[in-house]
Order: structure tokens, then sequence, then C-alpha cells
């Protein structure tokens, strides 16, 4: 008899659970609603499309997200096989030519001989087939409706918001420069400087600004903001300088010219290898796509800036995943059943591939008739599965990838944090080659 498992969703998590459990020989049955069906976040028919930034944060082992980036690497992630083929200058961190990036997967996932995929929304869930459901946090309202009564009424949900992407030609580049902070790294990113009379203008702008209106099936909710994708609009609000210490921070960066300092900064990643797309970092934002032109046209050298894409605001749903999953990401109720990406718990692209990854291996092997495996929690993969399984119930957030989530080395490292967390990371890497080993025997 054919081994086999059902994976919903061709997202990071879905593209890297179906070529793991495809990697052990199993035949995968990857559904994807795409090109049939969207949100309102996709607007290619690509897998692993990125809908918000283009950046994957942090390339450095002694980051949380770096340290995931790396453990995942080293034991065959496809995601991160993709990432580093079409990855774009970005300083310390690892961005991509998103278009590039979702073909590469897209291609990789449908040349898999153990992978069937049907482009078919699924709004059901056969209990007794062992199904890895990563549809993602915009996930379809008849399979959402579907998981609400399958896991009793334990979903919760936030809001997050993609950042706006401009033409770099329509950049006036005698107003703004390229600079990287302290002087780290490659000078990838454009600067575009403020003066004090400027910045505030532009607070008052943006604080009275007119925000869009919330979908008919938000209405009746109260606004959950997660804090790693505020919008702009809503941090400004804390306060008159709560950007010039988050997004807009001036601190470190000069010009390469006159070695002048600034007031606030707005700083422009790139969003393609072509150099052709710049998006502004930590612009996340809901305001109107008219009060978006004209308030961020504000900003010194996005005078006659051209908007290649407004930002976007979206619910996301995630379950309270310490009530309901174990470690290897399979429902408490029903191991047949296994979640992945967002939806867990777990935020950010990586941490997604992450979940993805774990959740895939294990669909396989209980498809093949073995044992669970639960990665080591000293590694950040095995770290981020733990907490979404033994987190405080009452209390659950989306947590992205970081140091506080691993077991303590158990001594004192001299030094301060930085050398702590090599420390820390040392020891998961260590222990990636010993799974990366395991997985090949598997």
């Amino acid at each position: 008899m054919t081994k086999e498992i059902n994976i919903y969703g061709a997202g990071l998590a879905g593209s890297e659970a179906a070529w793991q459990a495809a990697k052990l020989g199993v035949h995968v049955k990857l559904y994807e609603m795409k090109p049939q069906k969207k949100t309102p976040a996709h607007h290619t028919d690509g897998f692993a499309e990125l809908v918000c930034s283009n950046s994957l944060r942090s390339a450095e082992i002694t980051n949380g997200s770096g340290l995931l980036k790396e453990e995942l690497h080293r034991m065959g992630s496809v995601i991160m096989e993709a990432a580093l083929s079409t990855r774009v200058a970005a300083g310390g961190a690892l961005a991509v030519d998103r278009n590039l990036f979702s073909e590469f997967v897209t291609e990789k996932i449908r040349s898999c001989e153990n992978i069937e995929v049907i482009e078919q929304e699924m709004t059901e869930i056969p209990e007794d087939e062992i199904t890895v459901i990563a549809t993602g946090p915009l996930t379809s309202d008849a399979l959402a409706e579907k998981i609400q009564q399958m896991i009793g009424g334990n979903s919760l949900y936030f809001f997050d918001a993609a950042a706006p992407i401009v033409d770099f030609e329509s950049i006036d580049m005698t107003k703004a420069f390229y600079a990287t902070r302290y002087d780290k790294g490659s000078p990838d990113y454009i600067n575009c400087p403020m003066t004090e009379a400027e910045y505030k203008a532009f607070y008052q702008a943006l604080i009275t600004a007119e925000e869009a209106p919330l979908h008919d099936f938000d209405k009746d909710v109260s606004l959950k903001v997660f804090e790693g994708c505020m919008p702009v609009e809503v941090m400004a609000k804390r306060g008159e300088d709560t950007l010039r210490f988050g997004p807009m921070k001036p601190v470190g960066i000069r010009h390469p010219e006159t070695g002048e300092e600034f007031y606030a900064i707005v700083q422009l990643r790139r969003e393609n290898e072509d150099c052709t797309m710049f998006n502004l970092v930590g612009f996340q934002t809901h305001l109107t796509w008219g009060e978006q032109k004209k308030v961020f046209r504000m900003i010194p050298g996005l005078e006659n800036a051209e908007f290649l894409r407004y930002g976007v605001m979206h619910r996301n749903t995630f379950l309270n995943s310490p009530d309901l999953l174990d470690a290897d990401y399979s429902m408490r109720q029903n191991h047949n059943i296994y979640f992945a990406g967002q939806m867990t718990g777990v935020e950010g692209y990586i941490e997604s591939a992450a979940s993805g990854f774990v959740a895939g291996i294990n669909a396989a092997l209980r498809a093949m008739g073995k044992p669970a495996y639960l990665f080591p929690r000293e590694m950040m993969t095995g770290a981020m599965a733990h907490y979404i399984s033994h987190g405080d119930k009452t209390t659950f957030q989306p947590m992205n990838a970081n140091f506080g989530v691993i077991p303590q080395l158990g001594f004192k490292v001299k030094g301060g944090k930085k050398y702590r967390n090599e420390a820390m990371a040392n020891r998961a890497l260590e222990t990636a080659d010993q799974v990366a080993q395991l997985l090949k025997n598997l």
C-alpha cells in the first residue's frame, strides 16, 4: 500500500513540509487553492509567495532568526536553498528577490516525482487521513470554519500589515543616499534623511491620516496588532519620538560625503535582484492608498515616488497551540492531523518554514509507521516546537525565533549577551549536524 499524506497549502510551511515528506519516500498530495482562488494578500500563482517583506531578517547566528536559518540550511531545507539562491544585498540581513524565490520553490515542488500538486480549495479535514494543514494566516473562510469546529473554539487572531514598495527610478537620489548603520556591511540601504521640522510635519500628517476600513468579517472584532508587524501609524500614536527610536532611528548613520547626522531617517531596502524596487523598512500600514501617497511623499527623496505596491493590512489567524498541539505539530486529540506555519503561533517566514520542516517529517514518519521525532530543544527548530506546545495557554501569542526559548547553557559565559548567544548557537549547530545525519537514515 502506498504511504501517502495530504498537505493543505503551498506557502512556505506547506512547501517545506511537502519537500521533507517527499524526501523520505512518502507520496504527497499537495492541495493549493491558487490560481482558482486567492486571498486579498496574494498576487501571484506561485508557491511560497512572500506577502509582506522580502527580508528573512538577520543572517547572523547570534540572532535567533539567523540561527534558525543556519540550522535549516544544514538539515536540507528547500526554503533555505531557495533563499540562498535568490538573495539580494541587504547588509547583515538575508533578503530575497521575492519573484525569483517563489519561482525557485515552485519549480522544485512541481518537478518532484513524489509530490502531486492538486489545484483545489479544501474545505474538509478527513480525520482518518494523515494531513498537514499549512494554509497560512489567511485560511479561507470555509476551511477556517471547519478548523474552528474541530478545535472547539480555541482559535485566536491578530492583524498584520505590509509596507509599500516604490520604483527606484522615482527616488530622488540627490536627497537620499546609500549608507549602512555604523558602516557595518555593504551600504545596500537607501536612506531618506529628515530635519527636525520635516520630521514633526511628517509625524502630524501620519497620525491624522485616514485609515482604510476593515473588511466586513473584521468589523465585529476588537483590533489586536502583533508587535513585530505593527502599522507605522499605530506606532506613531504611542508618542512623537516613538518612530525616532524605531524604524526611523538615525543613530549610527552619517551622510557618506559630508559626515552629517540627521534628526530622523527612513530606510529603503531592495526588493529584487535588479534593484528596481525598494520597500520602506518598518512602514507597514493600514492607511488608505490616497493617504499613503500623500503622507509618504513628504519623506525627503520620495516627493515624486511611484508606488508599485501600497501597504495593506489583513487579519491573521492562529491557534491556541499549547492547548492543542504536541511538539511534532500534531493535534493531541488526533495525531493524524498536523498544523504548520503561522497558524501555529510561530511568527515569521523562516519560523513558518521550520514548523513545516518538523510537521512534514513527522507526518511522513507516521505514514511509514514510525514513531514521532521530537527535535532537540537545544536547537532553535526544536525550541520553537516546544514553545508552541508548552507555552502559557492563557497568554499565548505569536513568537519569533529568539534565544529566550532555548534552554540555557548551565554555565556563565564571559563577555555578555553576544558571547552567550554565540556559545548557544554553536551548541545548536552541533546538534543540527547530528540531526541532519539522523534524518538521512530515517
